[in-house]
């Protein structure tokens, strides 16, 4: 089948053509994002393959469908950027890759947090430059903490086991329990417990209406004076503007995030010669407490790998006209 890849870079290349060797689809590689302006570009490919910051709404999927594209495949967890609305009016098939990198976000969310803590990062700048100094160095044992996790799906669990590990106690919070999760020792209660007794927060949950500026300055002002916010699944679930004047007022004492709620225009690019005109995330990276990575915590070549081998794998299902345990499902609205 011929699929236009879009929003490719080397990785990108490199994983999906591997993955693709034995089965040989006709896979076109382009780099821009996918949006109403390039969507001329996947004229006569039957399939169109994105990723998360691809702009995949009605004028996009009509332009793609009056191409014959019939099959959108997402190489990623999250769909939002998708009118699922639209590809049911225009009977367009969506699939996606439901899970691919519990481990490596999971630890990439502890790895915020050691930073964090014990200022490694800030400890790394500093011995280059020949100064040895550990003052203002000074972080806090993680064993015997609380750490509040919301969201216990695959990530937020196998967190739970890490920190578990650390002699923290955890307290959990999720519209649906895991009984795992209490098998670790962990507690389910309600977010204002976890909001004020939590020494970390880590969020591990989707965006949707309801989780839409979570932590806002509501949940905030809720808050353990001086306690950390990590963040690893979607940028708005974070009031950014609430949170920068949390950290202003010291009621936030760290923040790590790998997201962030307008990364669609900075993420996955090098703007190091421009002037970002973001002053909301200019003013975030000011603050020393403060730790951002650029949409990374899934990057590693074990989820690369999982990514290509089920995004392949749900090509050929569509082509051969299989049922895939993949394919998101809705209606078309009346």
């Amino acid at each position: 089948m011929k699929v236009a890849v879009f929003s490719t870079k080397t990785y990108d290349r490199q994983f999906l053509s591997a993955a693709n060797s034995p089965i040989q689809h006709e896979l076109v590689f382009f780099e821009p994002r996918l949006n109403r302006d390039t969507a001329i570009l996947a004229a006569g490919f039957p399939a169109v393959c994105v990723f998360v910051h691809d702009q995949v709404d009605a004028p996009t999927l009509k332009i793609l469908a009056s191409g014959g594209t019939r099959l959108i495949v997402l190489r990623c967890a999250g769909f939002n950027n998708v009118d699922l609305t639209a590809t049911a009016e225009l009977g367009i098939t969506v699939v996606r890759v439901p899970a691919y990198s519990p481990y490596g976000v999971a630890e990439h969310a502890v790895g915020l947090i050691l930073s964090l803590n014990r200022k490694i990062h800030r400890a790394y700048n500093r011995v280059r430059e020949g100064n040895f100094s550990l003052e203002g160095l000074l972080g806090f044992n993680l064993y015997g903490r609380t750490v509040g996790i919301i969201g216990t799906g695959k990530i937020g669990l196998i967190l739970a086991s890490i920190m578990k590990g650390f002699g923290c106690h955890i307290l959990a919070y999720d519209v649906y329990r895991n009984p795992e999760i209490e098998a670790l020792g962990g507690s389910y209660v309600e977010l204002g417990e976890i909001f004020a007794n939590s020494d970390i927060i880590s969020l591990h949950c989707p965006l949707t209406p309801e989780t839409h500026h979570l932590i806002g300055s509501d949940a905030i002002a809720k808050m353990k004076p001086g306690m950390m916010i990590i963040n690893t699944s979607r940028g708005a679930l974070i009031n950014t503007q609430a949170v920068i004047e949390g950290l202003k007022s010291g009621q936030i004492g760290y923040l790590g995030v790998d997201v962030y709620e307008q990364e669609s225009e900075l993420f996955f690019e090098d703007l190091s010669d421009e002037i970002i005109q973001d002053d909301v995330f200019q003013h975030l990276t000011t603050f020393p407490n403060v730790l951002i990575t650029g949409h990374q915590a899934f990057f590693t070549a074990d989820a690369l790998r999982n990514i290509a081998d089920t995004t392949l794998a749900n090509m050929t299902d569509f082509e051969q006209a299989r049922p895939c345990a993949n394919e998101i499902r809705t209606q078309p609205q009346p």
